[in-house]
Protein backbone atom coordinates (compact mmCIF):
# COMPACT_ATOMS: atom_id res chain seq x y z
CA UNK A 1 0.00 0.00 0.00
CA UNK A 2 1.20 3.79 -0.52
CA UNK A 3 2.62 5.90 2.22
CA UNK A 4 -0.01 8.45 0.86
CA UNK A 5 -2.96 5.63 1.62
CA UNK A 6 -1.70 4.60 4.53
CA UNK A 7 -1.14 7.71 6.44
CA UNK A 8 -4.75 8.49 5.42
CA UNK A 9 -5.92 5.48 7.10
CA UNK A 10 -3.93 6.02 10.09
CA UNK A 11 -5.02 9.67 10.23
CA UNK A 12 -8.53 7.96 10.47
CA UNK A 13 -7.91 5.30 13.51
CA UNK A 14 -6.85 2.30 11.69
CA UNK A 15 -4.14 0.99 14.08
CA UNK A 16 -2.75 -1.34 12.12
CA UNK A 17 -1.87 1.49 9.40
CA UNK A 18 -0.44 2.93 12.17
CA UNK A 19 1.73 0.64 12.86
CA UNK A 20 2.87 -0.18 9.67
CA UNK A 21 4.17 3.97 10.03
CA UNK A 22 5.71 3.30 12.71
CA UNK A 23 7.80 0.83 10.96
CA UNK A 24 8.74 2.66 8.78
CA UNK A 25 9.26 5.58 10.84
CA UNK A 26 11.84 3.95 13.07
CA UNK A 27 13.51 2.21 10.17
CA UNK A 28 13.82 6.26 8.76
CA UNK A 29 12.71 4.55 5.09
CA UNK A 30 11.55 6.39 2.14
CA UNK A 31 8.08 5.13 2.31
CA UNK A 32 8.12 6.73 6.48
CA UNK A 33 9.60 10.19 5.63
CA UNK A 34 6.88 10.08 2.47
CA UNK A 35 3.98 9.79 5.15
CA UNK A 36 4.92 12.00 7.59
CA UNK A 37 5.17 14.68 4.88
CA UNK A 38 1.74 13.85 4.27
CA UNK A 39 0.20 14.45 7.80
CA UNK A 40 -0.90 17.48 9.26
CA UNK A 41 -0.13 18.22 12.58
CA UNK A 42 -3.89 19.20 14.73
CA UNK A 43 -4.91 22.36 15.73
CA UNK A 44 -4.55 21.21 19.43
CA UNK A 45 -0.53 19.56 20.02
CA UNK A 46 -0.38 16.09 21.55
CA UNK A 47 0.51 16.40 24.98
CA UNK A 48 3.91 14.44 25.54
CA UNK A 49 5.00 13.43 28.98
CA UNK A 50 8.14 11.38 29.50
CA UNK A 51 8.15 8.78 32.27
CA UNK A 52 11.95 8.28 33.56
CA UNK A 53 13.37 6.79 36.53
CA UNK A 54 15.94 4.16 37.15
CA UNK A 55 15.36 0.45 36.91
CA UNK A 56 12.84 -1.52 39.22
CA UNK A 57 11.33 1.95 40.23
CA UNK A 58 8.09 1.19 38.67
CA UNK A 59 7.61 3.15 35.54
CA UNK A 60 5.99 0.57 33.66
CA UNK A 61 3.58 -0.07 36.25
CA UNK A 62 2.85 3.51 36.78
CA UNK A 63 2.34 4.05 32.88
CA UNK A 64 -0.22 1.22 33.06
CA UNK A 65 -2.11 3.32 35.70
CA UNK A 66 -1.63 6.50 34.31
CA UNK A 67 -2.99 4.56 30.73
CA UNK A 68 -6.02 3.35 33.01
CA UNK A 69 -6.67 6.85 34.27
CA UNK A 70 -6.56 9.02 31.18
CA UNK A 71 -9.11 5.94 29.71
CA UNK A 72 -11.38 6.76 32.67
CA UNK A 73 -11.58 10.54 31.03
CA UNK A 74 -12.44 9.10 28.42
CA UNK A 75 -8.94 10.24 26.14
CA UNK A 76 -6.92 7.82 23.67
CA UNK A 77 -3.21 7.59 24.53
CA UNK A 78 -0.57 6.48 22.50
CA UNK A 79 2.57 4.95 24.44
CA UNK A 80 6.16 4.47 23.32
CA UNK A 81 8.16 1.99 25.69
CA UNK A 82 11.85 1.62 24.82
CA UNK A 83 13.13 -1.42 25.99
CA UNK A 84 16.26 -2.70 25.57
CA UNK A 85 18.06 -4.18 22.65
CA UNK A 86 17.89 -8.28 22.32
CA UNK A 87 21.39 -9.27 21.81
CA UNK A 88 20.36 -11.61 19.46
CA UNK A 89 18.07 -9.83 17.00
CA UNK A 90 18.75 -6.47 18.08
CA UNK A 91 15.26 -5.87 18.40
CA UNK A 92 13.11 -4.63 21.81
CA UNK A 93 12.76 -7.35 24.83
CA UNK A 94 8.84 -6.25 25.22
CA UNK A 95 8.91 -6.50 28.76
CA UNK A 96 7.04 -3.37 29.36
CA UNK A 97 3.93 -4.16 26.50
CA UNK A 98 3.83 -7.53 29.04
CA UNK A 99 3.21 -4.81 32.16
CA UNK A 100 0.34 -3.14 30.27
CA UNK A 101 -1.24 -5.86 28.63
CA UNK A 102 -4.55 -5.21 30.18
CA UNK A 103 -4.98 -2.22 27.53
CA UNK A 104 -4.17 -4.40 24.32
CA UNK A 105 -7.41 -4.50 23.15
CA UNK A 106 -8.89 -0.84 24.46
CA UNK A 107 -9.44 0.92 21.04
CA UNK A 108 -8.03 4.20 22.70
CA UNK A 109 -4.61 2.42 23.48
CA UNK A 110 -2.19 2.15 21.54
CA UNK A 111 1.33 0.81 22.83
CA UNK A 112 4.45 0.52 20.81
CA UNK A 113 7.81 -1.35 22.29
CA UNK A 114 11.02 0.73 20.60
CA UNK A 115 14.55 -1.27 20.32
CA UNK A 116 16.77 1.05 22.16
CA UNK A 117 19.56 0.01 19.63
CA UNK A 118 22.07 1.13 22.06
CA UNK A 119 21.30 4.98 23.20
CA UNK A 120 22.84 6.00 26.21
CA UNK A 121 20.27 8.36 26.72
CA UNK A 122 17.58 5.78 26.98
CA UNK A 123 15.59 6.65 23.59
CA UNK A 124 15.54 4.70 20.38
CA UNK A 125 16.28 6.92 17.63
CA UNK A 126 13.07 6.55 16.05
CA UNK A 127 11.38 8.10 19.05
CA UNK A 128 11.28 11.93 17.51
CA UNK A 129 9.44 10.86 14.42
CA UNK A 130 7.34 8.55 16.08
CA UNK A 131 5.97 11.81 18.53
CA UNK A 132 5.41 13.62 14.79
CA UNK A 133 3.75 10.71 13.77
CA UNK A 134 1.21 9.93 17.08
CA UNK A 135 0.55 14.23 16.67
CA UNK A 136 -0.61 14.02 13.49
CA UNK A 137 -2.66 11.31 13.66
CA UNK A 138 -4.47 12.91 16.65
CA UNK A 139 -3.50 11.14 19.94
CA UNK A 140 -3.86 13.97 22.68
CA UNK A 141 -1.34 12.37 25.11
CA UNK A 142 1.56 10.22 24.38
CA UNK A 143 3.19 8.69 27.09
CA UNK A 144 6.86 7.71 26.69
CA UNK A 145 8.95 5.16 29.04
CA UNK A 146 12.47 5.65 28.90
CA UNK A 147 15.11 2.06 28.70
CA UNK A 148 15.69 3.04 32.58
CA UNK A 149 19.85 3.59 32.13
CA UNK A 150 20.26 5.56 35.40
CA UNK A 151 22.78 8.62 35.00
CA UNK A 152 22.83 8.71 30.98
CA UNK A 153 18.84 8.90 31.39
CA UNK A 154 18.03 12.66 30.53
CA UNK A 155 17.53 12.91 26.73
CA UNK A 156 13.57 12.23 27.53
CA UNK A 157 13.83 16.11 28.35
CA UNK A 158 15.12 17.42 25.07
CA UNK A 159 12.08 15.31 23.53
CA UNK A 160 9.16 15.21 25.79
CA UNK A 161 7.09 18.39 27.12
CA UNK A 162 7.18 17.39 30.32
CA UNK A 163 9.24 15.37 32.27
CA UNK A 164 7.91 12.59 35.19
CA UNK A 165 11.09 11.44 37.16
CA UNK A 166 10.19 8.34 39.17
CA UNK A 167 12.12 7.23 42.01
CA UNK A 168 11.55 4.64 44.75
CA UNK A 169 12.79 3.69 48.08
CA UNK A 170 13.76 0.16 47.34
CA UNK A 171 16.19 0.90 44.91
CA UNK A 172 18.46 3.84 46.00
CA UNK A 173 17.25 6.24 43.78
CA UNK A 174 18.06 8.96 45.88
CA UNK A 175 21.50 8.80 45.96
CA UNK A 176 21.05 8.27 42.27
CA UNK A 177 19.31 11.24 41.22
CA UNK A 178 20.88 13.35 43.32
CA UNK A 179 24.41 12.13 41.29
CA UNK A 180 23.35 12.31 38.10
CA UNK A 181 21.63 15.60 38.59
CA UNK A 182 18.67 14.45 36.83
CA UNK A 183 16.38 16.29 39.36
CA UNK A 184 17.15 19.56 37.36
CA UNK A 185 15.06 18.02 34.29
CA UNK A 186 12.33 16.95 35.79
CA UNK A 187 9.03 18.81 35.49
CA UNK A 188 7.28 16.57 38.29
CA UNK A 189 8.83 14.20 40.62
CA UNK A 190 7.12 10.91 41.44
CA UNK A 191 7.92 8.73 44.53
CA UNK A 192 6.53 5.63 43.57
CA UNK A 193 6.64 2.35 45.93
CA UNK A 194 4.98 4.94 48.67
CA UNK A 195 3.83 2.36 51.09
CA UNK A 196 7.79 0.65 51.28
CA UNK A 197 9.78 2.06 54.41
CA UNK A 198 11.87 4.75 53.54
CA UNK A 199 9.37 6.79 51.26
CA UNK A 200 8.78 9.16 53.68
CA UNK A 201 12.56 9.71 54.23
CA UNK A 202 13.00 9.75 50.42
CA UNK A 203 11.13 12.60 49.59
CA UNK A 204 11.98 14.65 52.62
CA UNK A 205 15.51 14.28 50.90
CA UNK A 206 14.41 15.00 47.68
CA UNK A 207 12.21 18.12 48.87
CA UNK A 208 15.37 19.52 50.72
CA UNK A 209 17.54 19.26 47.58
CA UNK A 210 14.94 20.40 45.02
CA UNK A 211 14.29 23.61 47.99
CA UNK A 212 18.17 25.05 46.39
CA UNK A 213 16.34 25.44 43.36
CA UNK A 214 14.26 28.96 42.22
CA UNK A 215 11.14 26.62 40.84
CA UNK A 216 11.28 23.32 42.22
CA UNK A 217 9.09 21.23 40.73
CA UNK A 218 5.95 19.10 42.68
CA UNK A 219 6.68 16.01 44.78
CA UNK A 220 4.20 13.80 44.72
CA UNK A 221 3.92 10.14 46.02
CA UNK A 222 1.89 6.72 44.04
CA UNK A 223 1.22 3.20 45.15
CA UNK A 224 1.35 2.35 41.21
CA UNK A 225 -0.03 -0.83 41.83
CA UNK A 226 -2.96 -0.05 43.51
CA UNK A 227 -3.59 3.45 41.66
CA UNK A 228 -3.30 5.27 44.90
CA UNK A 229 -2.29 9.03 44.36
CA UNK A 230 -2.60 8.12 39.88
CA UNK A 231 -5.21 11.08 40.02
CA UNK A 232 -3.66 13.73 41.90
CA UNK A 233 -0.29 13.13 39.14
CA UNK A 234 -2.66 13.15 36.43
CA UNK A 235 -4.33 16.29 37.74
CA UNK A 236 -0.51 17.60 38.38
CA UNK A 237 0.07 16.76 34.67
CA UNK A 238 -2.85 18.52 33.29
CA UNK A 239 -2.28 21.73 34.87
CA UNK A 240 1.59 21.77 33.88
CA UNK A 241 0.59 21.39 30.41
CA UNK A 242 -2.48 23.64 30.52
CA UNK A 243 0.19 26.53 31.97
CA UNK A 244 3.22 25.48 29.21
CA UNK A 245 0.36 26.03 26.66
CA UNK A 246 -0.69 29.07 27.03
CA UNK A 247 2.57 30.90 28.20
CA UNK A 248 4.37 29.65 25.09
CA UNK A 249 6.64 27.74 26.64
CA UNK A 250 5.26 24.72 24.65
CA UNK A 251 6.74 26.46 21.23
CA UNK A 252 10.18 26.56 23.02
CA UNK A 253 9.91 22.82 23.73
CA UNK A 254 9.33 21.87 20.58
CA UNK A 255 11.90 23.97 19.20
CA UNK A 256 14.47 22.32 22.16
CA UNK A 257 12.77 18.92 20.37
CA UNK A 258 13.69 19.82 16.50
CA UNK A 259 17.38 20.78 17.69
CA UNK A 260 17.49 17.46 19.10
CA UNK A 261 15.63 15.57 16.28
CA UNK A 262 18.15 17.26 14.31
CA UNK A 263 21.51 16.54 16.10
CA UNK A 264 20.55 12.77 16.49
CA UNK A 265 19.87 12.88 12.88
CA UNK A 266 23.79 14.23 12.00
CA UNK A 267 25.36 11.95 14.65
CA UNK A 268 23.25 8.83 12.60
CA UNK A 269 24.41 10.14 9.60
CA UNK A 270 28.01 10.50 10.84
CA UNK A 271 27.74 6.59 12.19
CA UNK A 272 26.98 5.14 9.03
CA UNK A 273 29.84 7.03 7.62
CA UNK A 274 32.27 5.34 9.45
CA UNK A 275 31.48 2.19 8.42
CA UNK A 276 33.57 0.55 6.42
CA UNK A 277 36.47 3.26 7.10
CA UNK A 278 39.20 1.59 7.64
CA UNK A 279 41.60 2.70 5.06
CA UNK A 280 40.80 6.63 6.53
CA UNK A 281 41.32 5.58 10.17
CA UNK A 282 44.85 4.23 8.85
CA UNK A 283 45.97 7.13 7.34
CA UNK A 284 45.09 9.39 10.50
CA UNK A 285 47.16 6.87 12.38
CA UNK A 286 49.85 7.70 9.60
CA UNK A 287 49.63 11.02 10.19
CA UNK A 288 48.72 10.88 6.57
CA UNK A 289 45.39 12.60 7.13
CA UNK A 290 44.37 14.98 10.45
CA UNK A 291 41.13 14.04 12.09
CA UNK A 292 39.77 16.80 10.62
CA UNK A 293 40.66 16.18 7.56
CA UNK A 294 39.01 12.49 7.96
CA UNK A 295 36.04 13.59 8.86
CA UNK A 296 35.07 16.34 6.45
CA UNK A 297 36.28 13.01 3.80
CA UNK A 298 33.94 10.51 5.24
CA UNK A 299 31.05 13.09 5.75
CA UNK A 300 31.45 14.16 1.85
CA UNK A 301 31.89 10.46 0.63
CA UNK A 302 28.67 9.86 2.92
CA UNK A 303 26.59 12.66 0.97
CA UNK A 304 27.75 11.48 -2.38
CA UNK A 305 26.02 8.03 -1.56
CA UNK A 306 23.17 9.91 -0.45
Amino acid sequence: MKPLDLARQAAQGDRRALAQLLSWVEDDCPEGRAALSALVEPAQPACVIGITGSPGCGKSTLVDALIAHLRQQDLSVAVLAVDPSSPFSGGAILGDRIRMSRHFLDPGVFIRSLASRGSLGGLAPGVPAALRLFGAVGFPWVLIETVGVGQSEIDVAEIADLCALVLSPATGDGIQAFKAGILEVADVVVINKADLDGALELEREVKATLALSSEPPPVLRTVALSGEGVDQLYAVLSQLWTTLRDTGGLQQRRRRRTRYEVAAALRQLASQALAGAEAVFEAVEDGRLSAQAAAERLLAQRHQQG
